[in-house]
């Protein structure tokens, strides 16, 4: 009897995904696809959530790469392989490989992808290379990633309502995005006010540099972040510099901030 294994997908072109996920199903029916996610941070909640034993990493997502995804997961699910689905050129390709990292190149080819889940297969149960290891994959792809996924200018300022007003905001002046069902509530050191985007939406337009999720609902401005206190059990709490209140660190997300 075959065992079944557990798999995360995550990429925030539909098309991509869809036929990822349908490729998957077909050569590998033992797979059981956990979650698909469109976001970085989505899917990092949802290694965290399910610990699967693949997940599929789009490198480029709105707010966390997968380069970020996979050097959390190296923490918060060890066992967890992972692959990376890019449309980067040769010289990250040899990054990947230097660094034993399974990869799958767009658009997908069958004969690839088969090749791939004939090594996942052998190497299930095992741990992945560790997070030395995928930090110096970051290092090294780090100047690259920024100008990937800069082929729009990230967003500078927002208009939102308080109250009968409108206001022009400077993105800069943020301190933080919070969601607020379909719209999103913006904190600046003057008070909040609304923005008519959601937060998934407003995520991929905003700097990734500069703007990181912490949680499922939050958006931080890193700029205004004084501290993160870590309590025993794992999680942590946010100190802003121009805001009295704190704000909570998912332990998902936590594996991001352990070098501030």
């Amino acid at each position: 009897m075959t065992t079944p294994v557990t798999g995360v997908v995550a990429e925030d072109e539909a098309l991509f995904r869809d036929a990822l996920v349908a490729l998957l199903r077909e050569e590998w029916p033992a797979l059981e696809i956990v979650a698909t996610c469109e976001d970085g941070g989505a899917a990092l909640e949802a290694i965290g959530e399910h610990r699967p034993d693949v997940a599929f990493l789009d490198i480029r997502m709105p707010g966390l790469t997968g380069l970020e995804v996979a050097a959390a997961t190296a923490e918060s699910s060890p066992a967890t392989r992972i692959v990376f689905v890019t449309a980067y050129d040769q010289y990250a390709i040899q990054a990947f490989e230097r660094g034993a990292v399974d990869y799958l190149l767009k658009p997908i080819q069958r004969e690839r992808l088969v090749a791939t889940i004939a090594r996942l297969r052998a190497r299930t149960g095992t741990t992945t290379g560790g997070s030395e290891a995928l930090a110096a994959l970051i290092k090294e792809l780090g100047i690259a990633l920024p100008a990937a996924r800069a082929a729009e200018p990230p967003l500078a300022w927002i208009t939102a309502s308080a109250g009968k007003e409108t206001r022009l905001i400077m993105v800069d002046d943020v301190a933080y995005f919070k969601s607020d069902n379909k719209y999103t509530t913006v904190m600046t050191a003057q008070g909040e006010a609304l923005l008519r985007t959601p937060l998934h939406e407003l995520l991929a337009k905003l700097d990734p540099v500069h703007f990181k999720q912490i949680h499922r609902s939050t958006i931080v401005n890193m700029r205004m972040v004084a501290a993160v206190v870590l309590d025993e059990s794992g999680r942590g709490t946010m100190r802003l510099k121009n805001r009295p209140e704190t704000l909570a660190v998912s332990l998902t997300f936590m594996p991001l901030f352990r070098n501030m």
